[in-house]
């Protein structure tokens, strides 16, 4: 079975169709590329994956410990399903330390409840000892540990970036949505990445779903790429047969005049 299967998929704005019948599927250990022209609808099905919006159509099926659809699931829920995400905009919290910022992506393992935390019963510090060992440990794997204690803000941008990263497998995910990682970043920023999100998946185990416009970054990690148009998916496949396919060359660069 697939660990992501899409069906129909439908999302309106006010009449406007943001994503118009698209079905998927993917399979566990790839990394996929979601590539489009500005408003194609991608970071709207990034949205749709991970229950900030509700579909007006269509399923979305995960495959991971458990089959789950995720209609009516909050964000939080389907994190705790296994798929966590980073987003276009960096979202860190900036006047936090790299550290503090990190330990927030531990929250679904957390074992202890209100009543333990008031009163400082044994369980609570066992857990936060827990955590903050696993949070050392991927710090240090993303040779971000001896910046712990810096606020975020006062990162460079490819390590704010990195960070996001960081607090996203800090969720456990099975499945990593990654939006417009490379955005803003120089060539040698761009290649570290790279190899990052390689890494990455091989290192966790992940399947990885990136939104990119960095072309070189695209066709040199992905295995398949779904390209998307005014919200509608019109091409899929390897690299090569993506760079070869004429409805993608239309949509990129316009169709030749006579």
């Amino acid at each position: 079975m697939p660990v992501l299967k899409v069906n129909n998929l439908t999302k309106t704005f006010g009449g406007i169709s943001a994503v118009t019948d698209v079905s998927l599927d993917i399979e566990a250990g790839e990394i996929i590329g979601i590539i489009g022209p500005n408003g194609a609808g991608k970071t709207t099905f990034f949205n749709l994956l991970t229950g900030l919006y509700s579909p007006n159509s269509g399923d979305i099926i995960y495959n991971l410990d458990s089959k789950i659809t995720t209609h009516d699931l909050k964000p939080h829920k389907i994190t705790h399903y296994g798929i966590s995400r980073t987003f276009q905009n960096i979202r860190l919290f900036q006047n936090m330390s790299v550290m503090d910022n990190v330990l927030i992506g531990f929250h679904s393992e957390l074992k202890y409840g209100v009543f333990c935390a008031l009163f400082r019963l044994p369980s609570y510090f066992k857990s936060e000892n827990e955590i903050y060992k696993k949070t050392d440990r991927l710090l240090d794997r993303l040779n971000l540990l001896d910046k712990k204690y810096e606020l975020a803000k006062n990162l460079p941008y490819g390590d704010q970036r990195k960070l996001e990263i960081a607090r996203a497998l800090a969720a456990n995910p099975k499945i990593l949505l990654l939006d417009e990682p490379a955005a803003g970043m120089n060539p040698r920023e761009t290649r570290e990445l790279m190899n990052l999100i390689k890494w990455i998946k091989d290192e966790f185990r992940l399947t990885v779903i990136l939104i990119e416009h960095d072309m070189s970054l695209v066709m040199n990690i992905c295995e398949r790429i779904f390209v998307f148009d005014y919200g509608n998916l019109i091409a899929s496949g390897t690299p090569e047969e993506v760079q070869q396919n004429k409805k993608v060359v239309k949509a990129y660069l316009g169709e030749e005049v006579e």
